[in-house]
């Protein structure tokens, strides 16, 4: 949500502090160590990458590059996995995104009036993007070859995939590392790939 990255952290650094907001930043940071490191170590060449929040549109290589440019660990990781022959796909219909901005804008702006309704909201949305996205890497992934998809932890999109396609989620493999790491970090991550 680029453009309320400002907005949102204000609302949280509110809410929590701004030493949690360190703490988070610090955990985030590690999480894509992780993660760029468990990629690193793949052993199968991946031949699709998709991501959260990336629309399809003809315009998804520049607005990676644009965010990884910006310090984005996520979108330097694509692009280093296009690098490697990889392509980049759009992965989310851009009307559910824009519909799901503006909500996010809204909510960052007010507070919530109806805490229930919002949920709502949030599993409604999430709902049809996930079953875009999963509609979507049906349509592009072609038989043999392997995909891997960067989501948020709360996307379930694993869950509406063909069973044809063999999914590996890659927070089960974190987490494996996490309960070892435990004693001395405290991070929570999340990334599914395939």
């Amino acid at each position: 949500m680029g453009s309320l990255s400002a907005q949102l952290e204000q609302e949280y650094v509110k809410k929590f502090g701004r030493t949690r907001w360190l703490e988070h930043k610090q955990a985030v940071e590690r999480m894509w160590v992780e993660i760029e490191n468990r990629v690193t170590q793949l052993q199968t060449p991946i031949q699709k990458v998709y991501q959260d929040g990336l629309p399809v549109c003809s315009k998804e290589m520049e607005l990676t590059t644009e965010l990884a440019k910006k310090g984005s660990r996520n979108h330097q990781i694509l692009l280093k996995l296009v690098q490697q022959g990889a392509e980049l796909v759009g992965t989310e219909d851009p009307k559910l995104l824009r519909e799901e901005y503006n909500t996010i804008s809204k909510e960052a702006r007010q507070a919530r009036d109806n805490l229930e309704e919002y949920k709502k909201g949030v599993t409604e949305r999430l709902e049809k993007r996930d079953s875009f996205i999963a509609q979507r890497i049906n349509e592009t992934l072609k038989p043999g070859e392997t995909g891997i998809l960067f989501i948020g932890i709360l996307h379930k999109v694993n869950a509406r995939l063909p069973k044809d396609i063999q999914v590996e989620l890659f927070m089960e493999h974190l987490r494996q590392e996490e309960k070892r790491a435990a004693k001395s970090h405290g991070e929570k991550k999340g990334f599914n790939c395939r």
